[in-house]
């Protein structure tokens, strides 16, 4: 009795740090902060200490928000538009995989619409930009909320919502950290350094956005008969 006892507590456990790993490796993944550093380095280089700490803070704190309240809304909106979950995993799937190609290839900037003269022009004229660009697309971007969205059809129980709300956080947490040392990152890492964790973060975001995409097609698959 004591040993089933026993053998159920580590099962449980078990399940449960690997929902919180699997939730945070692949929302860090998708959000890939490492890649925003020389984004958030150039809209800061005029900034103070004191307030890049804040920018940092304040980023994190819209980051964490926005991606809360993906995961709590996300059963609403898709009964809302009437879209169903494997079509949903599919179009984030594809997201997902065109994020991760725009890391491989060094086009991440432009993926997210930084390289936008219009864009760039109103970023050179803003005084504040924790929330846009930085937080919304550079951070919570279409592919980090629609695998929020996912998340919450998958994760139904209490236990399992807990885990992902914690996962949030801790991403949010190791944001704000990578932020907040994105000066001293650029300098340590270079920019061939940063290039070089981006294309290997890019290669685990499009094996993430593939296996969605196949979860999919294979329950669809197997509804119709196949």
């Amino acid at each position: 009795m004591v040993n089933f006892k026993t053998q159920n507590q580590t099962s449980f456990a078990k399940k449960t740090m690997d929902i919180f790993l699997y939730v945070f490796a692949a929302l860090f993944s998708v959000i890939n902060p490492l890649g925003t550093v020389p984004v958030f380095v150039g809209l800061t280089r005029d900034e103070s200490p004191q307030e890049r700490n804040k920018t940092s803070l304040l980023t994190t704190i819209n980051v964490i928000t926005i991606l809360i309240i993906s995961f709590f809304a996300g059963t609403y909106l898709l009964d809302f538009f009437g879209i169903s979950l494997n079509a949903l995993r599919i179009a984030g799937g594809m997201i997902i995989v065109t994020s991760g190609f725009a890391l491989l290839t060094g086009t991440f900037s432009k993926h997210k619409g930084m390289k936008n003269k219009r864009v760039q022009k109103d970023l050179d004229k803003r005084e504040k930009f924790s929330l846009t660009p930085l937080a919304i697309p550079m951070l919570a971007g279409p592919g980090s909320i629609s695998l929020l969205i996912t998340f919450n059809q998958k994760y139904r129980a209490p236990n399992d919502i807990i885990l992902v709300v914690l996962a949030v956080f801790a991403v949010g947490l190791t944001t704000f950290i990578i932020l907040r040392s994105s000066h001293y990152i650029s300098k340590f890492l270079g920019a061939s350094g940063i290039n070089a964790i981006s294309r290997i973060v890019g290669f685990i975001v499009i094996s993430i956005g593939v296996e969605y995409i196949s979860a999919a097609v294979i329950s669809i698959l197997k509804t119709i008969g196949v």
